[in-house]
């Protein structure tokens, strides 16, 4: 038991991370305003958990202007991956 839960990771505790992480795993990038819709999260709490998220390196950030708008775009790391699937993985253990 103490194995299994060694491996959850406390970045991906909070399910706006959850949801971010998520989100990343099945597209290879998505924009500040869709995760915000995905997520109902408001600028400002999406915003600080992206932050945590890409300080601990798991996420990279690209920022673009479209038309003159600036446009932001998260994607997984390869590291953030992995961490993500050992994380989904001990969770899984716990519910068998």
């Amino acid at each position: 038991m103490k194995d299994i839960l060694k491996n959850l990771n406390k970045a991906f505790e909070n399910k706006v991370r959850l949801g971010i992480m998520s989100a990343l795993m099945v597209n290879d990038f998505m924009d500040f305003n869709s995760l915000k819709e995905l997520l109902d999260a408001t600028d400002g709490n999406l915003a600080s958990h992206l932050k945590a998220l890409e300080k601990a390196t798991y996420i990279s950030v690209k920022k673009e202007f479209i038309e003159r708008k600036p446009n932001t775009k998260y994607m997984a790391t390869e590291a953030g991956r992995d961490a993500f699937k050992k994380h989904i993985h001990a969770i899984e253990q716990l519910l068998n």
